[in-house]
């Protein structure tokens, strides 16, 4: 594989990956009856629509299309979690220990892409690494939710 196909590759799956975080988080949402809690999903999903945005970008640029899709595996544990709130409710402690399971997971992604081997521009390593700091920033604030709630 070319390495100019690796970065393409590398990109559209970050791009699937917030994909997946943007699908979880209406998900999330929608099951929230907190004005509060709401407002910090969608904030979430708003972040993960820029990122996308930026990153279809440098797709373009390499001259790859737009990435649209999700992960199968984000596939999976939304059903997952679709089936998980069925039988145990959609309490605060429930939906943000889940929205922390994908955060954990969008953490590995990023630190995968950010650690392989494949060559790319400095402007994309650093747009990828100012993402997962952002992202970061989210995952911890889901966790200091997720732990306040369970006192």
């Amino acid at each position: 594989m070319l390495q100019d196909e690796k970065l393409v590759t590398l990109l559209s799956d970050l791009v699937k990956i917030n994909n997946d975080r943007i699908e979880g988080y209406k998900s999330a949402k929608a099951a929230s009856n907190d004005a509060d809690v709401k407002a910090l999903f969608q904030h979430m999903i708003n972040d993960s629509v820029k990122y996308v945005a930026e990153l279809n970008q440098q797709l373009q640029a390499q001259g790859a299309d737009a990435e649209t899709d999700t992960t199968i595996s984000g596939k999976l544990y939304r059903t997952w979690m679709s089936v998980k709130t069925t039988f145990t409710g959609t309490d605060r402690y429930s939906l943000f220990s889940s929205c922390e399971y994908g955060e954990d997971a969008v953490q590995r992604a990023y630190a995968d892409a950010l650690g392989s081997d494949v060559s790319m521009p400095y402007s994309v390593r650093e747009l990828i690494a100012g993402q997962q700091a952002n992202l970061k920033e989210a995952h911890d604030t889901i966790k200091s939710y997720r732990d306040v709630v369970s006192q």
